[in-house]
């Protein structure tokens, strides 16, 4: 199932937004220092309306990079989202997590791919059906292995 929430921000459209604006804004600026050079005598405006632009262009620019540098390097992932997902897996029969990796896919939307050991394999779908209470989950891949030889509950001490 796949939610989509209308007032999350993307990030691509926010640049191109900025982008334009910035466009904009320099134009509109560099307009400014022409007209008060040759009217005026104001030649030191050219450089003022450059740093000025620059200046409006960096803050723009900071609180975009900011935003979207945690997404693009996967740190903004909720400790205690990744914990709610293991506990949700492993509280049916003697599953445990072997290997997790959840990672942003969208605003609000996660991507995951669990490797799991139980003495009782399931379908994929079994596993995934234990986690349709995290609706940011949009994407799931599912990997089950036997667990021989001893307990899989045990598995946290080997660790």
């Amino acid at each position: 199932d796949h939610h989509h929430d209308h007032q999350h921000h993307d990030h691509n459209l926010r640049a191109a937004y900025f982008h334009v604006l910035a466009d904009a804004l320099t134009s509109l600026l560099a307009i400014v220092a022409l007209v008060s050079g040759k009217y005026f005598g104001w030649n030191w405006m050219d450089p003022v309306m450059g740093i000025v632009g620059a200046i409006i262009i960096t803050r723009w620019s900071y609180g975009l990079v900011k935003q979207s540098a945690p997404i693009l390097l996967d740190a903004s992932i909720d400790e205690k989202y990744q914990t709610a997902i293991k506990t949700a897996i492993e509280r049916d029969a003697d599953n445990r997590i072997s290997d997790m990796h959840v990672w942003r896919v969208g605003a609000n939307h996660y991507a995951a791919v669990i490797s799991l050991v139980t003495h009782d394999p399931q379908s994929t779908e079994h596993y995934k059906q234990l986690l349709q209470e995290f609706k940011q989950l949009a994407h799931v891949t599912v990997e089950v292995n036997l667990c021989a030889g001893m307990p899989c509950s045990t598995l946290d001490s080997a660790r």
